[in-house]
């Protein structure tokens, strides 16, 4: 049997991949892939649904992304979202023009019709806008369902032909209803089954590795974070003795972290585990760098540099897993997206890699779906739960140039900040939480000296999936006690301030 599918077509914005993520929660299997996708592809892949998904530019823009008017003759049900429905008029004959108000933020919305795709939704709900343009006439057959203050087409449809499209951004958490309208174009208009799981995702990947794979040798890029282990599992039970997992302790792990990583894996799994020492290696690459995006590019291909003497050593190595996760891929740019900076596992790598392969099981998963998946692979919940730690590790939150002595104290301060962190039971409610050594450093008085020292910067999110993120609101008593408790343990740092700002503007990391 045929498994049913949502087809997104991506035109470039940063939200994207968050639609998937959405679908993917209400149990419907679905598919990013560029709006330059073929039609016979299209018709090929014989999706229950498309979604047209949201894009910086503007549709009446002579270079702008645009789809062939065919694909509205198809039969599919379609939801423009954003660009995708301003794109869904404009091609239909409708006009499109730059608003006088622009829209950003949490808008109200007004429901003025019955429409499939609001069913139980309330009249009036928050939702997420973010658009400087705005569909000024609607195309033929298309008729008005919502509206808000400054935008009086915030949803329309063509229902005869199954053609809907909303202004607003129903992916992102701050809208109210934003699921039960998707959800609402899945099974009311799609007429989706929604029995697609985690675990059928978990089997057909691990069937899909043992196929590719054969009786090839696997090198796997394990950190003991909750991507690389879940990826190394998988790996693990696709092709078994087959994968060698290596350990690169490139001395910007946090404190003790290399010593438990080798505990973890050396007790607790059947694998090939290799610990490599590295750390002055990476200290020397890194010396008298201080630009984030170069010292990103460095750890990568020093990463690669290492695993390709591991694996000459081992024999003949076919394929080099990593634990990319999704968040890695969008972030680094995908198609027309914009990059916001490059990860050591995506755009950090090498031009030249020495193995046929590089198998990136998780690359189409958020962090929550990684945890699920890890979860369906029998891994322990402290390892599934563990937080999330960046494969450059403390190199991007030391701001300018990584020292080894920088590395000891933004360990040690790090440490001191997790640890009064889970004391006082927050460490299950704060998504991510850890220290950032500036580069800043101020004067201050301990004892009856002067001091010259630097400004440590804490950071914690509440998220559920890692593209958007609000900062935790956490008790100044308890930031007053860390405060005190890092200042008087950890030399060399006489300043803290605490980062209260949102992901967008900024990121969730420093650099």
């Amino acid at each position: 049997m045929e498994r049913e599918m949502v087809l997104i077509l991506d035109f470039g914005g940063q939200y994207n991949q968050l639609i998937a993520r959405r679908v993917r929660d209400l149990n419907v299997y679905c598919e990013v892939h560029p709006y330059t996708m073929g039609l016979d592809k299209i018709r090929e892949m014989n999706p229950k649904g498309i979604i047209f998904t949201g894009g910086p530019n503007s549709v009446y823009e002579e270079k702008s992304p645009s789809i062939s008017e065919e694909i509205y003759d198809m039969g599919i049900p379609i939801l423009g979202i954003c660009y995708g429905a301003q794109l869904m008029s404009y091609t239909l004959g409708g006009s499109v023009k730059a608003a006088t108000t622009r829209e950003y933020g949490k808008v109200k919305l007004h429901v003025e019709e019955d429409s499939p795709i609001f069913e139980d939704v309330k009249e009036k709900s928050i939702t997420w806008m973010s658009h400087t343009d705005y569909v000024e006439k609607l195309a033929e057959g298309f008729h008005v369902t919502a509206t808000t203050e400054s935008c009086p087409t915030a949803a329309f449809e063509n229902s005869e032909k199954n053609l809907y499209g909303v202004q607003f951004h129903p992916e992102v958490q701050h809208s109210e209803e934003g699921n039960k309208v998707l959800g609402n174009f899945l099974f009311n208009v799609a007429g989706c089954s929604g029995d697609w799981k985690m675990d059928e995702f978990v089997e057909n990947s691990i069937a899909a590795i043992k196929e590719k794979v054969g009786d090839k040798k696997v090198l796997c890029a394990l950190s003991g974070g909750v991507d690389s282990s879940v990826a190394a599992v998988m790996i693990e039970k696709a092709v078994g003795k087959q994968l060698t997992c290596i350990f690169v302790d490139h001395g910007l792990l946090r404190k003790d972290e290399g010593d438990q990583v080798e505990e973890v894996f050396t007790n607790n799994y059947n694998l090939n585990f290799i610990r490599v020492n590295a750390q002055q290696r990476f200290y020397d690459k890194l010396k008298g760098v201080s630009d984030p995006e170069t010292k990103r590019k460095i750890i990568g291909e020093e990463f690669i540099r290492v695993f390709e003497e591991e694996a000459k050593k081992i024999g003949t190595v076919d394929y080099l897993v990593q634990g990319t996760i999704y968040p890695d891929i969008i972030e680094s740019g995908v198609g027309d997206s914009a990059v916001i900076k490059s990860h050591h596992n995506v755009g950090g790598l090498p031009d030249y890699v020495d193995f046929k392969e590089i198998i990136e099981p998780l690359r189409d998963l958020f962090k929550d779906e990684v945890r699920r998946a890890g979860l369906e692979l029998g891994l322990p919940k402290d390892l599934v739960f563990r937080q999330p730690f960046p494969g450059p590790g403390l190199a991007i939150r030391i701001i300018g140039e990584v020292s080894e002595e920088k590395v000891k104290i933004l360990q040690e301060a790090d440490h001191v900040f997790r640890r009064e962190i889970k004391m006082v039971g927050m460490d299950m409610e704060l998504n991510q939480y850890f220290a950032v050594l500036t580069n800043l450093r101020s004067v201050g008085v301990m004892g009856d000296g002067r001091t010259y020292d630097y400004t440590l910067a804490l950071r914690a999110v509440k998220t559920t999936d890692f593209m958007t993120a609000e900062f935790a609101q956490i008790p100044w008593s308890i930031l007053g006690d860390i405060s005190t408790k890092i200042v008087n343990e950890v030399p060399h740092i006489n300043r803290i301030v605490y980062d209260i700002t949102n992901k967008p503007p900024a990121t969730i990391e420093w650099e």
